[in-house]
């Protein structure tokens, strides 16, 4: 089992910045990607950044040059820095692990809030 907690979400003008934190326990051993998705009101959730053990790295194509993810094994932690951020960033961010034998674990989000 892994323990996925996010941080770092809050209220924030248009234009500014914001890093998100997944910090990781339990079985993290095994842990293979982490990803970051986010759930606007309304809308179904979608993928945002993700990460390979290997450090590969994809992103969603509206967040592209703006969002960066990065893994601190070390510190078992996976981020978000989120810059030029929009009102149409606003959502509920979500941290997702996917182990080595296929389980997904889900931490319970984190509200990212963006004023106009």
């Amino acid at each position: 089992q892994v323990q996925l907690v996010e941080s770092g979400g809050g209220l924030v003008p248009a234009g500014g910045s914001l890093r998100l934190s997944c910090a990781a326990s339990g079985d993290i051993v095994s842990l293979n990607s982490v990803a970051w998705y986010r759930q606007a009101p309304g809308k179904q959730r979608e993928m945002v950044s993700g990460i390979t053990s290997g450090g590969y790295t994809n992103y969603l194509d509206s967040v592209k040059g703006r969002f960066t993810i990065s893994r601190d094994n070390t510190k078992n932690a996976v981020y978000l820095r989120m810059n030029s951020l929009k009102p149409e960033d606003t959502a509920v961010y979500y941290c997702r692990a996917t182990m080595d034998y296929g389980m997904d674990y889900w931490g319970k989000g984190t509200l990212v809030t963006v004023s106009s």
